[in-house]
């Protein structure tokens, strides 16, 4: 792209080349009163980017719960949700996506999302504690979809690793419509004492900006609105816009930024992830209604002769704003000079409201830092959408039409060796769960990672959860399945759900029917965080996951979800105790089969709705298993999710190196019975000593539940048909992974 003389008045033809349409060109000259040059110009691409500006998804966004009892800011106030937790704590987290960058770097992607993601958390004074990810990959059978697995956990883990905080749970998808954009979202979690936090703001006139850690370089550039269009063969020639990532310096960093807050120095912080120092100065300003003069040669380069759009633009890893109060500036230097990391004032707060950008103190670009934001000059849109053929396609399936299979031990062997059901060791012994000192997992067996608090007695429980092909088959219901899995999965685990962050990862909004899927998920999300009292803090939307020869990715709202657990005496663990411990299903048990691994691998049928699920049903079957675990009178709780009960009973039997034995109900299709994805179900074992307890509690719920079955030493009888040892059907479960991977 010619930038002859970053001064000259930019055209047309440049402001699309960088993502923008004419009519925002246009709103550009009349927000400005003339045209801009071309740094001005690639300021407002960046910032009026999808991923930044979320100009096509605020509206909806809006829809979304804000208010809980539990909030310390509503959503969008700061970098990140932040719940109190009580005992003085509060609990900061966010979950963001690194797709695009992951799908052509995926060991740099992956790694530079974790790094991101827990920048956020820290520059707001917490300490991250624990990270969670949620992956989607296309068919392993291939070589590419191979390499980006491997680099993309191996990223994680060495970032995740290297950086001191572990890595507690996570997901692992594979279907053929990630194949050329795979997604990968990472999560963090961080503890701050409530009046230790710091926003992300500027004010002050004459208060000294600072840029601190790493130096800035080329790499990231325009990496927001590369993640603002579709993947196509030619994306590799992109590959500058792929931060590198520094682990060992973010370490530094987190220890600095915590223990720089601590001076009562610091007016407000910001990290630098997508757009770099526009996103920062803009955003600081805008929020504290002020402007700031920035000096781009008092920037500490990796390059020499940056340009001054260079600077501006870098998404160069491990940088923070930082706004000190005027006259503390030798008690900030302090603390950098002694984690031997950059530190250096290039600018100043003004009351303006206009950004002024200056190289070698000539004038390169100025704005007013509210054109750049959301509520300010940023465009809304409001996007057509209408619903696509297949969903009427979807809603004719009937069960009827699908003949059962006469074994069904061969059915679950099939079902136990599925990427999506197997065991993902392979992934999760990259991560290091137990880094660090203090805050460390409980790492028992449970639905949710649950994960101790330094200076507390409570702890908390965490989950990240989406089935994307129930959220495509039905977006609405399965964006309702997404958030209330994750709250069951707390639940189980004996956690109180709190709140919802949440990386909505979609194709082009620019589509109708994809606009469709993204209106009507977050509508469903909406109602379940309404009904089970989880407002939403935060988070990311990612459009443009698509490809040229592949399409859209299916829609895919990942939820990540906080839960208090009141003391450890409250948690709950899934795998079974103990020989004669009787089984019980909480929930209804359906003769549905639609959108179950079972139905879509085994017998190949992609076109079904969404698995049954009620809302009401939902809250009544979460609050009687709540009510059973804190009356101490059950053993063990799994929800039933991919695979049906069969994987449900098996996991928990693993788990605790048991077997169980079960009679089908002949008022529901055996396949059905064992394989049926219907939600709002959970397995829970008692021992035959508190069952008069157990039935006591949980009559006095609204909720169906049967007794179907006994934990056995290690066998597994269906109907008495003998199905062979826990233990061999472990050994499939656990290797399947490894198998393909070769």
């Amino acid at each position: 792209m010619s930038t002859a003389s970053h001064l000259e008045p930019a055209t047309l033809e440049q402001a699309k080349q960088l993502g923008l349409l004419a009519e925002e060109f246009e709103k550009i000259k009349e927000i400005l009163g003339r045209t801009p040059n071309f740094n001005e110009l690639s300021v407002y691409a960046v910032m009026w980017s999808e991923h930044c500006s979320y100009k096509n998804s605020i509206k909806w966004l809006k829809t979304l719960p804000r208010k809980g009892k539990h909030l310390l800011v509503e959503a969008g106030e700061e970098n990140a949700g932040l719940v109190d937790l009580g005992d003085g704590l509060g609990c900061a987290f966010k979950i963001e996506s690194h797709n695009h960058p992951s799908a052509l770097e995926p060991y740099q992607g992956a790694a530079t999302g974790v790094g991101g993601i827990h920048r956020d958390i820290f520059t707001m004074g917490a300490r991250p504690i624990c990270a969670l990810n949620s992956l989607r990959f296309g068919d392993l059978e291939n070589d590419r979809t191979k390499y980006l697995l491997k680099g993309v956990v191996k990223g994680i883990g060495d970032y995740g690793n290297c950086f001191g905080v572990p890595t507690v749970a996570g997901e692992v998808y594979f279907e053929p419509v990630y194949q050329t954009n795979p997604l990968v979202n990472a999560m963090s979690v961080g503890i701050v004492k409530t009046n230790e936090t710091v926003s992300a703001i500027s004010k002050g006139a004459g208060n000294p900006v600072y840029i601190v850690g790493s130096a800035t370089g080329k790499d990231g550039i325009h990496g927001a609105a590369f993640a603002s269009k579709d993947i196509t063969e030619d994306s590799a020639k992109d590959l500058p816009a792929v931060q590198v990532g520094d682990p060992f310096q973010e370490k530094l960093l987190l220890e600095a930024t915590l223990e720089v807050i601590k001076t009562g120095a610091v007016v407000g912080m910001q990290d630098m992830g997508a757009a770099g120092i526009t996103c920062s100065t803009s955003e600081m300003s805008a929020k504290g209604k002020s402007g700031m003069k920035v000096w781009l040669d008092k920037v500490p380069t990796r390059q020499q002769n940056m340009k001054p759009w260079e600077i501006l633009l870098s998404e160069s890893q491990e940088r923070m704003l930082i706004i000190v109060e005027k006259g503390k500036e030798a008690e900030v230097e302090k603390v950098f000079d002694k984690w031997d990391l950059h530190c250096a004032i290039i600018g100043e707060v003004t009351d303006t409201g206009i950004l002024e950008y200056y190289m070698n103190n000539e004038l390169v670009a100025k704005v007013p830092a509210e054109s750049l934001v959301l509520g300010g000059g940023a465009p809304v849109y409001e996007r057509e959408y209408k619903e696509p053929a297949y969903y009427s396609e979807n809603k004719k399936f009937s069960i009827d039409t699908v003949e059962q299979p006469e074994d069904l031990k061969e059915v679950a062997k099939t079902l136990v060796q599925q990427l999506n059901i197997a065991s993902k060791k392979w992934v999760y012994e990259q991560y290091d769960s137990m880094v660090g000192i203090v805050n460390t997992s409980t790492n028992r067996p449970s639905d949710a990672a649950v994960v101790r608090l330094d200076g507390s007695n409570k702890l908390l429980a965490v989950s990240v959860d989406c089935n994307s092909r129930y959220v495509w088959a039905d977006p609405q219901q399965g964006g309702q399945i997404a958030v209330a899995e994750a709250a069951r999965n707390i639940v189980c685990s004996g956690g109180t759900p709190s709140a919802v962050t949440n990386c909505l990862n979609f194709g082009n909004p620019y589509n109708p029917e994809v606009y469709w899927q993204f209106v009507n998920a977050v509508q469903g999300m909406g109602k379940a965080c309404e009904a089970l009292d989880t407002p939403v803090t935060g988070g990311n939307v990612s459009f443009y996951n698509q490809s040229t020869e592949g399409g859209a990715v299916y829609p895919t709202p990942t939820i990540g979800m906080i839960g208090i657990v009141e003391d450890k005496d409250s948690t709950m663990t899934l795998d079974f105790k103990k020989a004669g411990h009787k089984i019980y299903v909480i929930g209804e048990m359906k003769e549905d089969i639609a959108s179950s691994e079972y139905l879509t691998k085994y017998h190949n049928i992609s076109n079904s709705p969404a698995p049954y699920f009620d809302l009401a049903t939902e809250v009544k079957v979460q609050a009687a298993v709540s009510d059973l675990i804190n009356a101490q009178v059950i053993e063990s709780a799994h929800d039933v999710s991919e695979g049906g009960l069969f994987i449900t009973l098996l996991e928990s039997a693993m788990a605790g190196k048991r077997g169980f034995e079960i009679e089908t109900d002949s008022d529901v299709r055996k396949d059905a019975y064992l394989f049926g994805e219907a939600q709002s179900r959970v397995v829970v074992s008692v021992n035959p000593d508190k069952e008069d307890a157990f039935l006591d509690t949980l009559t006095k719920h609204d909720v169906d539940f049967s007794n179907i079955g006994i934990v056995t030493s290690s066998m597994i009888y269906i109907d008495k048909e003998r199905w062979g040892s826990a233990g061999t059907w472990k050994d499939m479960y656990d290797n399947a992974l490894e198998k393909v991977l070769g």
